[in-house]
């Protein structure tokens, strides 16, 4: 007998993924690799004011085989409400299956890391030529799954160990992070199987896990001073509810208050589904930010 969930979960992403691909309006690279680029979409409805802008982090499990082209209609939906939208591309993890791996490895320790942080500090520049108009001053970055990990990650480079290489000297100019169903608890999404173990896989494997949490995983890297919500899907089989629960207790047990929104009747893909209620809602989030 089919599992109701796995049914759901399975045409969820069948919706989410059925939308063809938006071009950008411009493409600026912040590296040499293929994978070091940003697509930049200009707002397509005007707004109260110059534009804000919105970074797009992908999800996928950091995994190779998702790349950033699956959220194309999600920023481009997101243009449509008044944006200018920055969607990030970064270096994942290999194409080819890992033989402790569910599928491909997940991740690349360093780059993976090293690619957030360069594109995030070469943005200013680059969207100032891409689209400009646009008031980077009030920018927001949202993420989903992984790319909500990455989201979060990226507010808390200010508060990363001393030793760390990422580590900003004050908070990055953000107005906002709206995390997506995001994988922002490694201990919990570990413990729960999510995604094949691939935050493990992320931090280089088992042997390395506990030593690189605390410069990787977001419930190590409270507080952040940065405004911040969670957008979730109640019925998430893919990183369930329970991970971004762990990550907003870890923060107010850290003295700050995230946001947590818990959709009912809502899986993993919905959120970034331009034909799903679920994605107004992930807009108006990000609006109540960023304007």
């Amino acid at each position: 007998m089919t599992d109701p969930a796995v049914e759901r979960d399975a045409a969820e992403a069948e919706s989410a993924f059925s939308h063809p691909p938006v071009a950008p309006d411009a493409t600026a690279a912040y590296g040499e690799h293929p994978d070091q680029v940003i697509d930049f979409y200009a707002p397509r409805a005007p707004g109260p004011g110059p534009a804000p802008l919105v970074v797009v982090l992908h999800g996928g499990a950091w995994r190779a085989p998702y790349d950033r082209h699956h959220v194309t209609p999600f920023a481009d939906f997101l243009a449509r409400r008044g944006f200018a939208v920055a969607n990030v591309e970064y270096r994942r993890g290999s194409s080819l299956p890992h033989q402790n791996a569910d599928g491909p490895v997940a991740g690349r320790w360093p780059e993976t890391f090293d690619d957030v942080a360069a594109a995030l500090d070469a943005l200013p520049a680059l969207v100032a030529n891409a689209l400009p108009g646009i008031d980077p001053r009030r920018m927001v970055i949202t993420g989903h799954s992984a790319g909500g990990h990455l989201a979060l990650w990226a507010a808390a480079r200010h508060v990363l160990p001393a030793d760390s290489p990422w580590r900003l000297p004050a908070p990055p100019q953000l107005r906002g992070v709206v995390a997506l169903a995001p994988i922002a608890d490694f201990t919990e999404a570990e413990a729960r199987g999510v995604c094949g173990g691939a935050s493990s896989q992320l931090l280089g494997g088992p042997e390395h896990f506990a030593a690189r949490l605390p410069h990787a995983d977001p419930a190590a890297l409270l507080p952040t001073g940065i405004a911040t919500a969670v957008v979730q899907g109640r019925d998430d089989i893919v990183v369930p509810h329970e991970v971004a629960e762990a990550y907003v207790d870890a923060a107010a047990h850290a003295g700050e208050t995230v946001g947590l929104t818990i959709l009912d009747g809502v899986g993993h893909f919905p959120l970034i589904d331009p034909a799903a209620d679920a994605c107004a809602v992930v807009s108006e989030e990000i609006a109540q930010l960023a304007w």
